[in-house]
């Protein structure tokens, strides 16, 4: 079997940025931090998403845990497809919630992520250098985890994009007149 350097679908170029830094303070040099940082961002949310569900589910709030794991997921998405929209909709849904619960060392560093992961996905959008390193890397599909991460955003996130802009707003007008109806 061809190993992935001779067909040159290999990382050529590394990340610019340790984990830790591209985690809190992102930087592009290059098409593969784009990449990895809309990897990440997708993770992220979609561990947002999941830490939701777990939460509303343990208080007995399932149907709002599907709708809450359903909006994170699908912001994760957008996410992976460098939407700005959706990496701002998941960061004010998550601060709006944010007043509803104690807060606590987790729940902060959380928001801290998708700050940054609202950056990253805002420096990634216009991302639009002229050079060879500003080629984005393939997106693979020979794992299980290639298809979720690579494939399935860049397959579903048209066909969500518009549906997901209306259930964001509507979402997120609940959740703040919520907010103003329980703070009376």
């Amino acid at each position: 079997m061809p190993r992935m350097e001779t067909l040159g679908l290999s990382d050529s170029s590394p990340r610019s940025d340790g984990r830790l830094k591209s985690l809190f303070w992102p930087s592009i040099q290059n098409g593969t931090d784009v990449d990895y940082l809309g990897t990440q961002g997708y993770w992220v949310c979609s561990i947002v998403a999941a830490i939701s569900l777990v939460g509303l589910l343990v208080n007995g709030m399932a149907i709002t845990g599907a709708v809450m794991l359903l909006f994170f997921y699908l912001g994760g998405v957008g996410v992976r497809e460098r939407s700005r929209y959706a990496a701002l909709a998941v960061l004010l849904m998550y601060v709006l919630d944010s007043l509803l619960t104690p807060p606590g060392i987790v729940r902060i560093l959380i928001g801290a992520l998708l700050v940054s992961n609202l950056r990253a996905t805002w420096i990634a959008s216009n991302w639009q250098a002229d050079s060879e390193a500003a080629i984005l890397p393939p997106r693979m599909a020979e794992t299980l985890g290639d298809r979720f991460v690579d494939r399935l955003p860049q397959w579903l996130w048209p066909k969500v994009r518009i549906p997901y802009y209306i259930f964001a707003v509507v979402l997120l007008v609940a959740m703040v007149v919520g907010l103003m109806l329980g703070a009376k």
